[in-house]
């Protein structure tokens, strides 16, 4: 059992009970800590309360497709996701890597080549920064799940469109710190926008009314003049 791998917990997501079995079973043995999920719902809130080294999907889930988990996980964590699925395609492949899938192993596999895969992972995953966001960020005013995509408000949930989810999301991943205006065209609306900025103050605008308790004096999305955005808790 090496260092890297000792205290090392792998998240298995698959809904095939003889695949988790062997998985479990082949991985504890090596000395990682093995949870599991059998539907993407469980994933994401697994990944969310458990915080796994590494998580070990399969793309055929019976709720969820993998890439829509992938997606869900990579807006707000760099966690290591290494796609085991049937499909072989090389279309698959490429859209599970464009979600933010970091390897991809085709069923049926060699276990050795797949903890080959598995120890990579967690070597870049010890190698990386510590997530500096949690999945779920309560400002005591509105919530925002940034796994599920969601925010709620009094109890009640907030239709946000694509962008002003996309901006949302942005600034509560830079939490505390200034995003600048061209940062936020650039990765929300595309590189071809960054001098666009009376988009930003149209969308927080439209932010504002829909979250802050007085949009008029936000405490959470506040304006730096002439250079850009934070979100403060």
């Amino acid at each position: 059992m090496s260092a890297e791998t000792a205290s090392a917990t792998v998240l298995v997501v698959d809904d095939e009970p003889q695949i988790v079995r062997a998985l479990r079973i082949n991985l504890s043995a090596r000395g990682y800590k093995v949870i599991t999920a059998h539907d993407g719902t469980a994933a994401l809130k697994a990944v969310a309360e458990t915080k796994p080294d590494v998580v070990v999907l399969d793309l055929g889930l019976p709720d969820l497709d993998g890439t829509e988990v992938i997606a869900g996980l990579r807006g707000w964590t760099t966690v290591p996701i290494i796609v085991l699925s049937a499909r072989g395609d090389s279309a698959d492949k490429v859209q599970a890597l464009d979600a933010g899938a970091d390897d991809y192993v085709t069923k049926p596999f060699g276990m050795d080549e797949l903890l080959a895969r598995l120890r990579a992972a967690v070597r870049r995953s010890a190698a990386s920064s510590v997530d500096g966001v949690e999945a779920v960020v309560d400002t005591g005013s509105f919530r925002i799940d940034l796994a599920a995509k969601k925010v709620r408000r009094d109890g009640k949930e907030v239709h946000l469109t694509k962008t002003e989810w996309g901006v949302l999301e942005l600034l509560v991943r830079n939490r505390g710190r200034l995003v600048a205006q061209k940062q936020l065209l650039h990765e929300v609306w595309g590189p071809s926008y960054e001098t666009e900025s009376h988009y930003l103050r149209v969308y927080l605008a439209q932010l504002r009314r829909k979250l802050e308790p007085e949009p008029s004096r936000p405490r959470h999305l506040l304006t730096e003049p002439g250079m850009g955005y934070r979100f403060e808790m």
